[in-house]
């Protein structure tokens, strides 16, 4: 696939280029540069992102950074089965836990949110990072909402992040959560709350809160773009039955004419 000529590989992560150096030097390169159009593509074209984790993974499939990145590239594309395949191996090779949620969510995109809640009682989940335990309650609601546990999942989100006044990466994404659960279970006076909470924290733009709060409010947006388009269309044509009427006014005039002329004549 072709790489911009920009895109040198020295973009990429320190670690992940000491990883690539046990590569032959062309080689690192090459995969390199290949893992930055992952990164580059990977929230904008998906698909695209896809294709270059996959000419990586051709090139160096024994780096542990490559089958991370091809795994998120599928999972990106909703290729569940794949992703957790490729997390596994990636977890194998290097023993980090760190991608355990996403390798839960992995089992909720299979149908298996009851796998996704065990993984979230297991003993690696203490060794995650603040931000990796609260990714992985994040989860473990989203598998009760599966279940159609809705009380369980809004428990499930209590939690001192959620409650917590300093805004974190997470903070946006976990209160929006929460107002979504209690949302779906008909508490939309607190769903409001949170909804305007998740919007106070959300700086980067990561949810759409903003949104789900105007549509709780009942304001509706209006594209200025759209009704400048509209303004900028033409009059209609005139309809057939007009332009007869026209032609037949014009007759008139003509006959009055000759009407008028045939009396001068004889004057």
């Amino acid at each position: 696939m072709p790489i911009p000529e920009d895109v040198t590989g020295d973009e990429i992560d320190k670690d992940v280029r000491q990883e690539l150096q046990s590569l032959p030097k062309t080689l690192a390169e090459d995969v390199a540069r290949n893992l930055v159009m992952v990164a580059r593509l990977l929230d904008e074209d998906p698909e695209g992102a896809y294709g270059y984790s996959r000419v990586a993974l051709r090139l160096a499939s024994r780096v542990a950074a490559v089958r991370e990145a091809a795994g998120f590239a599928a999972y990106a594309n909703q290729k569940y089965g794949e992703a957790l395949a490729e997390f596994r191996a990636a977890k194998r090779m290097t023993g980090n836990i760190d991608l355990w949620p996403v390798m839960a969510d992995c089992e909720r995109g299979l149908g298996r949110p009851e796998k996704a809640l065990d993984m979230a009682g297991a003993p690696e989940v203490h060794k995650l990072d603040k931000a990796g335990q609260v990714e992985m309650r994040l989860v473990a609601a989203g598998a009760r909402r599966d279940m159609g546990q809705l009380d369980a999942a809004i428990v499930t989100l209590q939690s001192p992040e959620l409650a917590a006044t300093s805004v974190q990466p997470w903070t946006a994404r976990l209160r929006y959560a929460y107002a979504d659960a209690l949302l779906a279970a008909g508490r939309e006076s607190e769903a409001r709350e949170w909804f305007a909470k998740a919007v106070e924290a959300d700086r980067d733009g990561s949810t759409d809160a903003s949104d789900r709060l105007a549509e709780l409010d009942g304001v509706e947006f209006v594209d200025a773009l759209a009704e400048d388009e509209d303004d900028e269309v033409q009059a209609p044509a005139p309809s057939e039955a007009s332009v007869d009427e026209d032609k037949d006014d014009d007759k008139h005039d003509d006959l009055d004419d000759d009407k008028h002329d045939d009396q001068d004549d004889k004057d």
